[in-house]
């Protein structure tokens, strides 16, 4: 019976690990750029501050409470959040850099279906028809 509930104990937790929810990069619909993974990467880390076509690009980031941020930051950037936050802190700091503006969903698919410049992300699942989708993750 001990045995029965270790191994209980044990699958509990990989059986109720919660599915995360896909992630779409959102440029303008006009934004006829060729956006890569590096590019994205570089935008986001403020090492690049233009697309491939030479425009300028303005990057956006949802606010940390959004669940996608954190998403983002893992499976795009490659850092946890609190490397990013010492990352951004040392650019600020040495006045290297300025982290992406920070906003609600809801701002972003406004503020991106407004401007050709901006590109952020969001929830894949509140993608609107306003906005064009360059990758999802």
């Amino acid at each position: 019976m001990q045995k029965k509930f270790l191994w209980l104990m044990l699958l509990f937790p990989l059986t109720t690990t919660p599915a995360l929810a896909d992630i779409a990069l959102i440029v303008h619909p006009d934004n006829a750029a060729a956006v890569t993974d590096s590019d994205i990467k570089a935008l986001f880390l403020g090492k690049q501050r233009s697309f491939s076509d030479g425009k300028q690009a303005i990057p956006l980031v949802v606010v940390e409470s959004e669940s996608s941020r954190s998403e983002f930051n893992t499976k795009v950037l490659s850092k946890t959040d609190s490397q990013l936050k010492a990352y951004w802190s040392k650019l600020t700091f040495t006045g290297k850099g300025t982290p992406p503006r920070e906003v609600s969903t809801e701002e972003m698919l406004q503020l991106v279906s407004a401007n050709p410049a901006t590109i952020g992300f969001v929830d894949a699942s509140k993608v609107s028809a306003a906005v064009k989708v360059v990758a999802t993750y």
